[in-house]
């Protein structure tokens, strides 16, 4: 079967890619809904407990517990209007039961996923390097949708994946141990002291821990020669995309923005196409 894979023309396999990614995409959206709930409960039930107060003995919410359901009427959804993007394109995007109007974003993650995974494997082609690259192109969506919702990157998303970029370097699949550990210090010393000296100056912080661990997991991966490009793509579409949003929403500059989304686009076009932009650079700049 892997053999067979391995002869097919890079399209026909980025159309795997897309269905595959479309399935994962709704796995995606289970993620970005339930796991912060989860760890919620899971705060609530430790503070509960230091401050010696009764703990809810009710089941903890899990990625597979309960099963998807309208959150109007309740009713379990059916598996065969679950078929990512399809069945919210035959049901107008309906509860079949209510009629109640689910969400435009989850056949957005799902068709966002499908796309991003058809364009790795596109570019890639059949290696041990796409099956990291996919998986790495799923995590930044889901830490991204995360930190649009609730301003939060998982320690528990972004920890083991840091780890697993590390353990790669050893054969290595992305960088070599040296760049990747560099990779990973830089990427972390990086935005905590840009963090440091804004706190100084301003007395606020302007990013999150979580946006430290973000770009040292990325530097893990794909090693410290990415990291300029990646600090300066998310700089720039942060700004950008920031002032665009207070001045369309009147908003204040106290308005909190989460910076993770930018690093992780950042991030995904330096694992396909760092390369090319560091050698774009080097010649434009005569070095």
């Amino acid at each position: 079967m892997l053999e067979q894979l391995s002869t097919l023309p890079n399209g026909a396999l980025a159309s795997l890619g897309m269905l595959f990614g479309l399935l994962i995409g709704s796995f995606l959206n289970v993620v970005i809904f339930r796991y912060p709930n989860m760890m919620m409960h899971q705060w609530t039930v430790q503070s509960k407990e230091w401050l010696e107060l009764p703990v809810d003995d009710t089941d903890p919410p899990t990625l597979m517990k309960p099963a998807s359901h309208c959150s109007q009427c309740k009713t379990p959804i059916k598996a065969w209007h679950n078929i990512p993007l399809i069945s919210y394109l035959l049901l107008r995007g309906k509860c079949a039961s209510c009629g109640a109007q689910f969400g435009l974003r989850y056949p957005l993650v799902e068709l966002l996923t499908g796309v991003l995974t058809a364009i790795v494997v596109y570019q890639l082609g059949w290696s041990l390097q796409t099956v990291f690259a996919v998986l790495l192109t799923w995590v930044l969506v889901a830490l991204a949708f995360i930190d649009i919702d609730h301003k939060l990157l998982p320690d528990d998303i972004v920890l083991p994946t840091l780890w697993l970029g590390l353990a790669m370097s050893l054969w290595p699949v992305f960088a070599d141990t040296r760049s990747a550990i560099i990779g990973a210090i830089a990427g972390y010393l990086v935005f905590w002291i840009v963090f440091q000296v804004f706190l100084r100056v301003t007395g606020k912080e302007g990013m999150g821990f979580g946006d430290f661990k973000l770009m040292a997991m990325l530097g893990a991966w794909l090693g410290w020669q990415y990291l300029p490009q990646m600090i300066l793509v998310s700089t720039v579409l942060g700004s950008v995309f920031g002032v665009t949003f207070m001045i369309i929403k009147k908003a204040s500059s106290k308005l909190e923005i989460p910076f993770g989304p930018y690093i992780a686009v950042a991030g995904w076009v330096a694992m396909l196409w760092g390369e090319e932009i560091n050698r774009a650079y080097l010649n434009l700049t005569g070095f």
